[in-house]
């Protein structure tokens, strides 16, 4: 975190000696060939572990979207490269003007323009909150090539070369001192050979990098929000106070079973987004409702950690768990915030087909055979009980 590249490169070798790098991609880009869900498991154990680096960037948002629309000569370039731990990507995609607003993570909040140049386009205009472009080798652009009444039409991305001239990097200054950073492109200059995809089809393929990006921050929040609930289990039972554990306290005790509560419901819904996605089934609700209710799920979960460790909680040299807050706070925002998806989830709903109205006639209480008003032992009941009072 107090590092100038925002991650350990020693780590990062390591971790691609280890296969985390190849695990998404098939065996014959170098890969390991394993699923979203995989990938989510060790997404838990990155949010459990306070994991810091551009896994996310490089093999998710860039790799898994040059995988899907990249050229063949692209993806046997980049791909075996960003396996063995040798090609960091940063995704530049959100801008100023669409940064405050729903715009952001939507095509319409793309306008920094692409400009036909003979054999090349010409790159100009500035992306805000860039995640790892300090340490990023190139950028995966999302740029507009073209107007019209679909802004999802006329979105081209582009692989650009994090040293072309004209680039310049701002870092930013965030709370959870990860590296989000200014990007100006200033008149850059790009060959037709570095477009990923189609012209002006980018936006489809980028898309669905992002909903897996987005399970996989819902995966890291949740292995954070199991690691909190460990900690603060552990503490309630362990601190003792007027010569008893404070987990005696049923204050201390709801604060738990509610976090268990965060933790339970975040499983849930991202581990079913992420079998939506590896079984190649409609996924757009349940990604939305994963991120909408885990984005909140973690606030909340840190909020009751931070009660049970009370001072303690609070401090960065007894605990980690101001770490797990700030770092949570990333994110909430990445990718789109709770507001973001839960309006998300209103447009599903609203796409749901209306419910089937029942066929054949309709029976109310009142319309039902005579034979069922009465309970079938009501007679033999009346009977017994004449004969019990002598009649």
């Amino acid at each position: 975190m107090d590092g100038d590249l925002g991650y350990c490169p020693e780590l990062w070798k390591k971790i691609a000696e280890m296969g985390w790098l190849r695990l998404i991609f098939p065996e014959e880009y170098g890969g390991a060939g394993m699923s979203v869900i995989d990938l989510a498991v060790l997404y838990e154990e990155f949010g459990r572990a306070l994991f810091i680096g551009p896994h996310l960037s490089t093999v998710v948002l860039g790799g898994m979207t040059i995988l899907e629309a990249g050229a063949e000569e692209q993806k046997k370039d980049i791909l075996p490269r960003i396996a063995q731990g040798e090609r960091i990507l940063s995704l530049a995609l959100t801008e100023p003007e669409g940064s405050w607003d729903s715009r952001a993570w939507d095509p319409e909040g793309v306008t920094v323009k692409a400009t036909a140049d003979g054999d090349s386009f010409v790159i100009d205009g500035t992306k805000l909150f860039v995640h790892d472009a300090i340490c990023a080798d190139a950028f995966l652009v999302a740029t507009r090539t073209k107007e019209g009444a679909d802004p999802a039409d006329g979105i081209t991305l582009f692989l650009v070369d994090a040293k072309s001239p004209g680039i310049t990097i701002t870092p930013l200054r965030t709370i959870a001192d990860d590296k989000q950073a200014e990007v100006v492109f200033d008149k850059v200059k790009v060959p037709k050979a570095s477009m990923v995809g189609k012209l002006d089809g980018g936006w489809a393929p980028l898309h669905r990098s992002m909903q897996v990006g987005r399970v996989m921050l819902c995966a890291q929040m949740l292995g954070a929000e199991q690691r909190l609930l460990e900690m603060s289990v552990d503490y309630a039972k362990t601190r003792i106070q007027f010569d008893m554990p404070i987990g005696i306290n049923q204050y201390i005790q709801e604060h738990c079973v509610l976090l268990l509560r965060e933790v339970s419901g975040a499983r849930w819904s991202t581990y079913l987004a992420a079998w939506k996605i590896t079984e190649g089934e409609p996924s757009d609700f349940e990604v939305a409702v994963a991120k909408a209710w885990g984005s909140d799920a973690h606030e909340r979960a840190c909020w009751r950690a931070h009660q049970v460790h009370a001072g303690v909680g609070y401090t960065v040299f007894d605990g980690v768990i101001p770490l797990y807050s700030r770092r949570g706070k990333t994110f909430q925002l990445y990718l789109g915030d709770t507001a973001y998806h839960k309006e998300k989830v209103v447009k599903e709903l609203e796409n749901w087909p209306a419910l089937e109205e029942p066929k054949g006639k309709p029976l109310g209480i009142w319309e039902e055979a005579p034979e069922f008003w009465v309970p079938e032992w009501w007679p033999e009941f009346e009977a017994t009980n004449k004969a019990a009072q002598g009649g």
